[in-house]
Parts: structure tokens; C-alpha cells; sequence
């Protein structure tokens, strides 16, 4: 989705650090973070950006659609994970059953 400067609240990049909580040990969000999640994005979710003169910005909503992807991914890795697993170990059983060799404890 794209950010809509008619509907959204406007906030320059170096400000995002202010609009989020802050972070372990209560230190403030580095200003850099902000433009990685911009430019590289975060475990493949990219933070929408506008830019509005020579000022790269973002929304507030922006922000929360960027923290609810995330949180979206965190909730569906374990069973990622759990399902790769799952699939190697029959991988390893196929070839076992292929190649006739029979492995202790299976």
C-alpha cells in the first residue's frame, strides 16, 4: 500500500525514532535503523517511504502496517520451521529407502 499524504500523518525519517518505544535499556531507535528498514527493509519487509522534497519520509501508518508484517512473521516462522524440518527428515528417510541403508534408531 502506498502512503497517502492526504490521510496520513507525515513523519520525516529522522524522526521515526521519537514515535517508536524505546528500545532495550531504554535507548532510543538509532536514526540509521530507520533508513535500513527503508532501503533493505527487515526479514523481507520494507518500510513505505515518500519522498517529499529533500526530506525522506514515512507515515505513523506506514510504521504500524511495517510493525504488523513483522509481527505477522514472527507468529509463522516456528511452524516454517517446524514444517523444514519435517521435510528434510523425510528427505533423509527417502534416500535412506533408496539407497537400502537402514540407520540405527529409525
Amino acid at each position: 500500500m502506498a502512503i497517502d499524504i492526504a490521510k496520513e500523518e507525515i513523519v520525516p525519517l529522522v524522526q521515526v525514532p521519537v514515535r517508536v518505544p524505546r528500545q532495550r535499556g531504554g535507548k532510543k531507535l538509532a536514526v540509521s535503523t530507520a533508513f535500513r528498514w527503508a532501503k533493505a527493509g527487515l526479514r523481507g519487509v520494507r518500510l513505505e517511504t515518500i519522498q517529499i522534497g529533500g526530506t525522506k519520509c514515512t507515515s505513523v501508518q506506514a510504521l504500524q502496517r511495517f510493525f504488523e508484517a513483522l509481527s505477522e512473521l514472527s507468529y509463522a516462522e516456528p511452524a516454517e520451521e517446524r514444517r523444514r524440518a519435517q521435510d528434510v527428515a523425510r528427505a533423509g528417510q527417502e534416500l535412506d529407502t533408496r539407497w537400502g541403508r537402514r540407520s540405527a534408531g529409525r
